[in-house]
């Protein structure tokens, strides 16, 4: 069974944006993943269509609407779907590369698009939704965070990068962040490929990528060092 995305959104017409294009698209042609969008509007009940409303207890912005939301949620997911239900979020838990794994080996996964200063509390309850979030900044809404996990996780479904190995050679694959890059030409504005790489001991440059994406780690990323130390000390 190949990997199935639904994307619960105000704004279908976003996707598939970029995934439409390269290995993504190409795969999404040929089946290799599908992709289904539902429109939350569609489940108001008013006349005006209405999918949000003041918050309790005052305050700026508008809140998206439980009852709406859990209907769109059980037309697009009902309760014998195995799909994880995710809410992109601010709030959530970081999306790292190992649940990008996890998701990519399973059926697929429900997404649902916030809007507006965000989500009723008692739907993300009832529903079991899964706050997933890309990163320590505001977007205008869930749409280009769930745009990012799906390219995140479809670019290691089988078949879709043409090298299987270019999916584990990765930065965060292995606790680290990943060693530089270089190719033709050999001299470019007098800078030179490191001559190790062209030297042909290939336990030489394992060594130095090693080594290169120790140092970049703990240059740039001391959070992530400090994860990599204390899980080397724990073996």
């Amino acid at each position: 069974m190949s990997f199935r995305a639904t994307v619960l959104t105000l704004y279908p017409e976003m996707f598939p944006g970029h995934l439409g294009l390269s290995l993504a698209g190409r795969a999404l042609a040929v089946g290799a993943w599908s992709l289904e969008t539902v429109q939350i509007r569609d489940f108001a009940q008013d006349k005006h269509r209405s999918v949000d409303d003041t918050p309790a207890g005052g305050g700026a912005g508008m809140v998206m609407r439980a009852d709406v939301l859990a209907r769109a949620i059980d037309s697009a997911a009902p309760e014998d779907d195995p799909r994880p239900r995710l809410l992109m979020s601010p709030r959530g838990a970081p999306l790292t590369q190992a649940r990008v794994r996890a998701l990519a080996s399973g059926p697929g996964a429900v997404i649902v698009c916030g809007r507006f200063e965000g989500v009723d509390q008692r739907v993300i309850e009832a529903r079991s939704l899964e706050e997933v979030s890309i990163g320590d900044y505001i977007l205008s809404g869930g749409e280009p965070a769930a745009l990012v996990l799906l390219d995140a996780v479809v670019r290691l479904l089988p078949g879709v990068m043409g090298n299987e190995s270019s999916g584990t050679e990765e930065s965060f694959e292995n606790g680290l962040l990943e060693h530089p890059h270089y190719t033709r030409p050999q001299l470019f504005e007098g800078r030179e490929i490191p001559a190790v790489l062209t030297s042909g001991n290939h336990k030489k440059i394992a060594e130095w990528r090693r080594a290169e994406a120790e140092r970049l780690t703990r240059e740039r990323r001391p959070d992530l060092w400090a994860r990599y130390e204390k899980a080397g000390e724990a073996e």
